[in-house]
C-alpha cells in the first residue's frame, strides 16, 4: 500500500504565480536589449579613428573577459574620463547594465543634463569570450549604454566588443585584429595634446621672443 498527498489548491496557485512572474521577467529582459539593426537605425555617431580609441582604452585598463570599459570623449574625440569594472550580474538585463554604467559615469565625470544638446559622447568597450558575432548580452549592453547616456546627458556612442579574434564596432562592420583580448597593449597618443609644430614664421617669432 502506498500513501501520497495531493497538492493543495494554494500550492498550485503559488507555483503558477511564480512561473508567470518568471515568464514576465524574461519578457521584460528581452525588451531591454537592442538588435544590430535597431542600433544602426538609432543614428549612433561614427568614431573617426576607432582603432586609436580601442588601443587607448586597452592600454589604460587592460580588460579581461567580462570586463566593461566606459569612456567619455569630447567633440574632438579626446578622452576625458574612463572607468572599468567587471560584470557581476547573473542575468542578461539591459536595466542592470544601465545602472552599472550610470554608477561609473557618475563617479568619473559630471553630468551634462543642463545642456540642450550633448557635447560629450560615451562609448563602451566590452571584453568577452566567444567570437565577434552579436549576442543577446551585447544587445543588453547596447540598451544599457543608450539609457545611461540619456540619464547622464551624454551622446550615446559606439559599442565595441573585444575578443580573442580582435575588436569590432558592432553595427558598423569596422574592426581589427589588434588589440585583442590577451594581447600586449600598444602605446596610445590619441588623447594626448598635439605637440607644437616647429618651423615656419611662428617658430621664428617664438625663438626671437625667447632670445630677448
Amino acid at each position: 500500500m502506498t500513501f501520497g498527498f495531493a497538492p493543495s489548491a494554494a500550492a498550485s496557485t503559488s507555483e503558477f504565480s511564480t512561473s508567470a512572474e518568471m515568464s514576465a521577467d524574461s519578457a521584460h529582459r528581452l525588451t531591454r536589449m537592442l538588435e544590430p539593426a535597431e542600433w544602426s537605425a538609432a543614428g549612433i555617431p561614427l568614431l573617426r579613428n576607432p582603432r586609436e580609441v580601442v588601443s587607448g582604452l586597452y592600454s589604460r585598463h587592460r580588460p579581461t573577459p567580462a570586463t566593461a570599459v566606459v569612456a567619455v570623449l569630447d567633440s574632438d574625440e579626446r578622452l576625458r574620463a574612463s572607468a572599468s569594472f567587471n560584470r557581476r550580474a547573473t542575468v542578461t538585463d539591459g536595466w542592470v547594465f544601465r545602472n552599472a554604467l550610470l554608477t561609473q559615469l557618475r563617479r568619473v565625470i559630471p553630468h551634462d543634463l543642463r545642456r540642450r544638446t550633448p557635447v560629450r559622447t560615451a562609448v563602451l568597450l566590452y571584453c568577452r569570450d566567444g567570437d565577434a558575432r552579436w549576442t543577446q548580452e551585447d544587445g543588453a549592453w547596447m540598451w544599457g549604454l543608450r539609457d545611461a547616456c540619456t540619464l547622464h546627458g551624454l551622446r550615446c556612442g559606439a559599442y565595441i566588443t573585444l575578443t580573442r579574434d580582435g575588436w569590432q564596432v558592432l553595427g558598423e562592420g569596422r574592426g581589427g585584429r589588434r588589440p585583442s583580448a590577451g594581447s600586449q597593449p600598444e602605446p596610445f597618443t590619441g588623447a594626448d595634446p598635439p605637440m607644437p609644430r616647429t618651423g615656419g614664421v611662428a617658430s621664428d617669432v617664438l625663438r626671437r621672443a625667447a632670445a630677448r
